[in-house]
């Protein structure tokens, strides 16, 4: 079986490692899936997205000269499949949600100093906000020390 690069394959997962997942595709050829093309998501344990043994589609990213195969499993999903971050909802204690996420839309052809300068503002703005509801909290009585002043 010949591999080529762009290819999407399946293959049979055969160890894991802290940094990745060695992925059988056959005919003796074992390609290895870095943890950051594991999925979408941030991947802390590899384990809670895979098993040894199970089977799963990767896109081969990189075949180098001496026969190393980089894979990559969040490639070969389907765009249907990714998810789309969104920011999460405000908690029901009605505590400030500190979770912000910053995405740029699709369309627009903005260089990346723009969208530096556009993280910058947003990030700034919202870290103003939260100095001021903290500060609104913390605001001690007026009154002075106890004295009939």
């Amino acid at each position: 079986m010949q591999l080529v690069e762009g290819e999407i394959v399946e293959g049979k997962v055969t160890g894991i490692t802290n940094f990745g997942v060695f992925v059988d595709l056959g005919g003796g050829k074992t390609g290895m899936v870095h943890i950051s093309e594991v999925a979408q998501t941030y991947v802390s344990q590899i384990s809670d997205f895979v098993k040894q043994g199970d089977v799963v589609k990767a896109k081969i990213l990189s075949i180098s000269e001496d026969g190393k195969i980089s894979l990559s499993m969040k490639k070969a999903q389907d765009p249907a499949q990714k998810r789309e971050r969104r920011p999460r909802p405000k908690p029901a204690d009605n505590k400030p949600d500190l979770s912000y996420v910053w995405t740029a839309k699709k369309s627009e052809s903005a260089s990346f100093e723009d969208m530096m300068s556009k993280f910058k503002q947003t990030s700034d703005e919202k870290f103003s906000d939260l100095k001021r509801k903290n500060f609104e909290t913390r605001r001690p009585k007026r009154g002075g020390f106890g004295g009939n002043s």
